[in-house]
């Protein structure tokens, strides 16, 4: 893959097209990036701001895991298990390979 071209004029006349973000100015880009949370009402972004609200959310969605796969504290031999894959995933993606 050729290196981006940052230059607009060289971006014209290598007949390489930008198209979405790459063809808006860094200004605009700006413009938009900060436009990420405010589309959604303060209310319902309560997570930020009320802990209790967060907490009971995780505590809602830990409960649509399997009972046997729910808390690493109550279970030293799946936390290590998981540790073991997530630390072998990590390691295979720095070395740039595949795996799980």
């Amino acid at each position: 893959m050729p290196a981006p071209i940052v230059d607009e004029a060289a971006a014209a006349l290598s007949g390489v097209k930008r198209r979405g973000f790459a063809s808006m100015t860094p200004e605009r880009r700006r413009e938009i990036a900060s436009l990420g949370g405010k589309s959604i009402p303060a209310e319902k972004r309560a997570f930020s701001v009320n802990r209790k609200v967060a907490a009971d959310a995780g505590r809602k969605g830990g409960l649509n895991v399997a009972p046997g796969k729910r808390s690493f504290a109550r279970d030293a031999e799946l936390a290590s298990a998981a540790g073991r894959k997530g630390g072998t995933a990590a390691q295979a993606k720095k070395q740039g390979r595949n795996g799980a």
